[in-house]
């Protein structure tokens, strides 16, 4: 009996020394090189480099929730995630609940994107009406006010990468894509057949939020997140991935 007491109160004690992993989302709409993800895991890829590093050096065990974009927010409010990455405030109306914004970690442009350079520079604000590539539940500010006048309309996919494919399949004459993916999707391209960025809609600074909770290294994240941005190790990490060497938002 004492053996079987003390077997149980060496597996409570270890239980209770061991830190509570932190809990990342992930959008499963994602793709390289942001996220590769393998029967529902990630694996590789931008973001997952990044978190994976933030809670090493934490010293927390990373878990990663892979949600469906329009569930993050949700899984946040619920307490079921404690950081979300790739963010910024403009891509959020009412975020409730109670969360601390890191700095700045990256830049995301939003490029127009097209299988043939045009005659003429396009600018989307003058497009005829038509049907334009995007991705399910993804807010494009710049955009908004077109969609909302009918000018637009959207032809949702469930990722960017599902996005450049119907592009190219020929379902519509443009398409909305993260600068870093398109590359990405380009180089698995033959020459010919390769995408063309015809103009520039928007461009994001991004970090992540953390959720306010006595049992979340709150301030130890951010103090590590920009420990990581001012060391370059974030840029290095992008630059691993994207082959270029690029020159990020500065810490505000």
């Amino acid at each position: 009996m004492r053996v079987v007491l003390g077997a149980l109160w060496m597996i409570t004690t270890a239980s209770l020394a061991a830190p509570a992993p932190l809990r990342f989302s992930v959008s499963d709409s994602w793709a390289m090189p942001m996220v590769q993800l393998e029967d529902g895991r990630p694996t590789q890829g931008i973001l997952y480099d990044l978190m994976l590093s933030l809670a090493t050096q934490v010293g927390h065990p990373a878990e990663f929730h892979v949600l469906a974009r329009a569930r993050i927010a949700s899984a946040m409010e619920h307490g079921e995630i404690d950081v979300r990455c790739y963010i910024t405030q403009a891509w959020v109306d009412n975020l409730s609940g109670d969360y601390t914004w890191s700095i700045p970690l990256m830049v995301q442009r939003n490029l127009l994107v097209s299988t043939h350079i045009p005659a003429q520079p396009v600018q989307f604000g003058k497009l005829a009406p038509q049907a334009m590539g995007t991705v399910l539940n993804y807010r494009y500010a710049t955009l908004e006010p077109l969609f909302a006048s009918g000018q637009l309309s959207r032809d949702d996919a469930r990722s960017e990468e599902q996005v450049l494919q119907k592009l190219v399949a020929g379902r519509f004459k443009f398409a909305v894509a993260n600068e870093w993916i398109l590359d990405r999707f380009n180089q698995r391209m033959p020459v010919g057949k390769r995408l063309h960025k015809v103009a520039v809609i928007d461009q994001q600074n991004l970090g992540c939020t953390v959720r306010n909770d006595p049992n979340v290294p709150v301030q130890k994240i951010l103090r590590t997140l920009l420990r990581m941005k001012m060391s370059g190790e974030i840029d290095e990490i992008i630059q691993l991935y994207t082959g270029e060497a690029r020159v990020n938002a500065p810490p505000n």
